[in-house]
């Protein structure tokens, strides 16, 4: 890797860990932000970073299907590489309105790879340059009681969210063979940590029990996810980044797997001890179940083998060490929840919850 990274998506939940990260650890490379700004993207995610770090970062409000502005970026910055985090990613959203799925995580991607391939077949990138795809596990579908998603494990994606990712996936696996592009994808497991939109389970289940409110549980609560901590996701995306072999594939998990249930339990039994709950006025009196959401697959689970073996990664966190950091960080960052919580945002819960 060389000096200057382009990341799109970065002033959201992952793609702003991502950037903290790299301009932590390594200290030569520099970022350009390339984000939207749609309801997840907060570009208060980065306003802290410190002058030492903001002096190596840029962000620019775009659009990731923005030909023009795409290629002012590579003529003026001499790019090592693009790390594209940019997408719709909430499952519900795409159940309700699917279109929007199709045009940022399908077009944006293929118009954002056809912008790499047209500058790096100039040469106006860097000798070393990489295409690094975020993506998801949902592309591979659900499993059963047994069993884990490989790298090798076939497509089956159940909702118009993974569909779209599936799609994008194959595009980022064409451009490579077809035209050579060095280009990888990474599939990962469930993130939590520090500044997730608050829609999402964990941010979700803290947020009403602070404010003692329901705490909607999809279905029997036994679904069953892999948590990956999003700091231990973004030292493996800078793996990939620099030691991994463009036309590869490599899965990224936690390795700790909770049904959701389990893992709303947890959060009430953290909650309850920093706010000094018991008894009757336990947070666990919240917990509501409500009709499971079309499509809803049962389980997920990463198989990381590959990584750890060709790159030595391997997840740098215990899940309860992590959890109850994430867990302090919200209480301690209410200004922030509150500065994301718009009038959107509470009318999405109030629509997707309310009354079921």
């Amino acid at each position: 890797m060389e000096n200057y990274l382009l990341v799109t998506g970065g002033a959201g939940f992952i793609g702003s860990n991502f950037i903290r990260r790299c301009l932590s650890v390594r200290p030569d490379w520099c970022i350009v932000n390339l984000d939207a700004l749609t309801y997840a993207g907060n570009p208060a995610n980065l306003e802290d970073l410190g002058p030492n770090l903001a002096a190596r970062y840029q962000f620019i409000h775009g659009d990731i299907k923005d030909t023009a502005l795409i290629d002012r970026i590579f003529s003026e910055h001499d790019l090592g590489g693009i790390v594209h985090f940019a997408a719709e990613s909430h499952v519900d959203r795409s159940i309700v309105g699917p279109e929007a799925f199709v045009d940022t995580n399908v077009t944006g991607t293929f118009r954002l790879l056809e912008a790499s391939r047209r500058n790096w077949g100039k040469g106006n990138v860097k000798k070393f340059f990489r295409f690094l795809h975020v993506s998801t596990d949902e592309v591979y579908g659900s499993l059963g009681s047994h069993g884990y998603f490989t790298e090798e494990t076939a497509y089956d994606p159940s909702s118009p969210y993974s569909a779209s990712k599936a799609a994008s996936d194959h595009f980022v696996k064409a451009y490579f063979r077809t035209y050579g592009l060095p280009a990888m994808i990474t599939n990962c497991s469930n993130n939590y940590g520090p500044y997730q939109f608050p829609e999402k389970l964990i941010p979700l289940m803290i947020l009403n029990i602070i404010e003692e409110r329901p705490l909607p549980v999809y279905g029997d609560g036994k679904n069953i996810r892999d948590w990956l901590y999003v700091v231990d996701h973004c030292d493996a995306i800078i793996k990939v980044l620099e030691e991994g072999r463009p036309g590869e594939t490599y899965n990224i998990g936690g390795g700790a797997e909770r049904e959701n249930i389990e893992i709303v339990r947890l959060l009430c039994n953290l909650m309850d001890t920093r706010l000094g709950r018991s008894g009757d006025k336990s947070s666990h009196r919240l917990i509501q179940f409500v009709a499971d959401r079309p499509g809803h697959d049962r389980r997920y689970a990463i198989d990381a083998t590959k990584i750890k073996n060709q790159l030595g990664w391997k997840p740098g966190h215990e899940f309860e060490e992590a959890i109850e950091a994430t867990v302090d960080w919200y209480i301690n960052n209410l200004k922030w929840v509150n500065s994301v919580r718009s009038g959107e945002y509470r009318k999405w819960i109030e629509t997707n919850y309310q009354g079921r």
